[in-house]
């Protein structure tokens, strides 16, 4: 990570050079386009985009990659090699408002450190494009009031990486709550935990804003909301385990549980960690249950109940499937799954349960 490039106040304090860009219009409203495939540059070339977004876009039928931006230029040129879009398409992060100028970019998918989420997506907004923003939204409510703000002021549309959605075993999870097919989900329980090794930007709070509840931690809660059947909870409480590996876990969490009510005596409880290894989603309820194993994974899922193992036909990429479905949510008008006020309500959790862990357990109401 180019960490002169990276730096989050550095990057923040220089987002005044793109306000003038606000109020342009916008390229890429492409209903008379006649259902072209959209323009998707990536803010960021770490890990997911190289072994999973880069190569979901290869299977998109709505949305090409056009573009990138990243902190390194030869690997900028790689990838205009590989995904065959020209150089003029590679931009810095501090060059992100002469995006403005590319009609072949409708959407900027922010896949930067969480830490830095606010601020590319407000340039990218300013730069009038469509923004996807990977989980977390931010690292404070605060910041995705921001975010929020900056798209609606820019006229643009703005989605979370919530791949999960278009999963067959959690749209599943979803509609049985939609539908009571067994009752009201009642309890829930759900854990996402592996080992974290080797120094990385997610155990750096400045960059990550916190540890495994940010990164992890939040699939649980998305299922939480899934199985209540997106109802609100009224509180959280919440305790942060004691730390096995002090000091390499100096700086954020190591381990954290929490407790979840929501109105009319529902209860949910979920589990993260960095040093741990969980992958389950179960939800109960008067006349059954439902159960997702491997539950969070990018492929791998399984689904079953009181009657037995459900059969689905997996995706060949979960990312593929969000992707397209926000370049129809943007050219046709299709209904956003996973908008960014969804990406608020779950930080609206995390600082939550932060905030209970941090008071020895104590008992937060939640505002959302």
């Amino acid at each position: 990570m180019n960490r002169s490039i990276l730096n989050r106040r550095a990057f923040l304090g220089n987002l005044g050079m793109a306000g003038a860009l606000a109020m342009m219009p916008h390229r890429a409203m492409a209903a008379a386009d006649g259902g072209r495939k959209l323009g998707v540059a990536l803010a960021g070339l770490g890990n997911y985009s190289t072994g999973q977004l880069g190569p979901a876009l290869k299977l998109t039928k709505d949305c090409r990659l056009a573009g990138v931006i990243t902190g390194s230029p030869d690997k900028g040129r790689r990838w205009a090699e590989e995904y065959g879009f020209p150089e003029t398409h590679i931009y810095g992060y501090d060059t992100m408002a002469e995006m403005a100028d590319n009609p072949d970019i409708d959407i900027v998918y922010v896949v930067t450190p969480n830490g830095l989420h606010a601020g590319h997506t407000i340039a990218a907004a300013k730069a009038g494009k469509h923004v996807i923003c990977e989980k977390p939204m931010a690292v404070t409510v605060e910041e995705c009031d921001a975010m929020l703000a900056a798209c609606r002021e820019a006229g643009v549309r703005l989605g979370m990486g919530y791949r999960l959605h278009y999963e067959p075993c959690h749209i599943e999870l979803k509609r049985l709550a939609e539908t009571s097919r067994f009752g009201r989900f009642t309890k829930m329980d759900g854990g996402f935990s592996f080992v974290l090794n080797g120094q990385q930007w997610r155990i750096e709070r400045e960059l990550s804003g916190g540890g495994p509840l940010m990164d992890l931690g939040v699939y649980v809660v998305q299922n939480h909301f899934m199985a209540a059947g997106d109802v609100m909870p009224v509180a959280v409480s919440a305790r942060e385990e004691p730390k096995e590996r002090p000091d390499f876990f100096t700086e954020v969490e190591e381990t954290i549980r929490w407790e979840m009510e929501f109105p009319g005596g529902v209860e949910a409880t979920g589990h993260t960690s960095y040093n741990q290894r969980r992958n389950e989603f179960r939800a109960e309820a008067e006349e059954g249950w439902y159960q997702i194993d491997s539950a969070f994974g990018y492929r791998g899922q399984s689904a079953r109940s009181h009657l037995g193992p459900l059969e689905f036909d997996a995706p060949e990429s979960q990312q593929a499937l969000q992707m397209d479905a926000f370049a129809r949510h943007v050219r046709d008008g299709e209904p956003n799954l996973v908008p960014g006020e969804m990406g608020r309500r779950d930080m609206v959790v995390i600082e939550a349960i932060y905030a209970s862990a941090a008071d020895d357990g104590k008992r937060v109401e939640l505002k959302f």
